[in-house]
């Protein structure tokens, strides 16, 4: 199980949307796991993520200790893959975001025949996960299914808030925050890159999906039309 399990949406909605995990366990194999961990990250770079995470530091987009509100919006929107790497200093959770799923069985291959001994996990549809470890000839060991939300659903905001907020899994992506970005798009103040690139860099732990986020925003910007 891990945080991306309540990615909120339909099975079509992650069809873009694959992360993988490499995960020491904490006095079983976390000793001398930096360099793997840092390996693992690497060997996801030609195979073209969208994000990668550290746990401990975040994505390849971070918020700036900068306070002036000028300096948020006019930073550069390029995520930096090399800072996340080289960012690895504890054994941590690391993860690599691809949008595409022959990205993710081609990564999920090369991580097989590494042998890193890690625990690897897939973060997607359930027909999707199954589907990358078939290409990696890799039995699936387990799976976990998020069971929704109950209660009082109706005072839940709409969809395409819930599909960008719940992106994050660890709840830095505010609601507000989402709704805003939906509402700026589609008056036309901020571009969805924009707009992707302000929520991402909230993401403490660097799973979010920016090519996901992206199809989210433009879906809602031709809804109104």
């Amino acid at each position: 199980m891990t945080n991306t399990l309540h990615r909120f949406g339909d099975v079509e909605s992650f069809r873009d949307d694959y992360v993988i995990f490499a995960i020491p366990s904490r006095g079983k194999n976390d000793k001398g796991s930096v360099p793997k961990l840092r390996q693992f990250l690497e060997m996801a770079l030609p195979y073209h993520p969208v994000n990668l995470g550290d746990a401990l530091h975040g994505g390849a987009l971070r918020p700036s200790r900068e306070m002036r509100p000028t300096a948020h919006w006019n930073r550069d929107m390029t995520p930096d893959f090399r800072a996340v790497i080289a960012g690895v200093d504890a054994p941590t959770t690391v993860a690599a975001v691809f949008d595409n799923r022959p990205a993710a069985e081609d990564f999920l291959k090369a991580v097989k025949t590494a042998d890193l001994g890690m625990c690897v996990n897939i973060s997607t549809s359930i027909d999707g996960a199954e589907q990358c470890c078939h290409a990696a000839d890799q039995p699936r060991h387990s799976v976990g299914y998020s069971l929704g939300f109950e209660g009082k659903t109706e005072k839940l905001p709409n969809t395409q808030v819930l599909m960008l907020s719940t992106m994050c899994g660890h709840g830095m992506i505010g609601f507000s925050l989402a709704k805003k970005m939906i509402d700026w798009v589609k008056e036309g103040r901020r571009t969805p890159e924009q707009a992707v690139t302000y929520m991402a860099r909230f993401c403490s732990c660097g799973v979010y999906n920016p090519s996901r986020a992206k199809r989210i925003l433009e879906d809602a910007r031709h809804r109104m039309r």
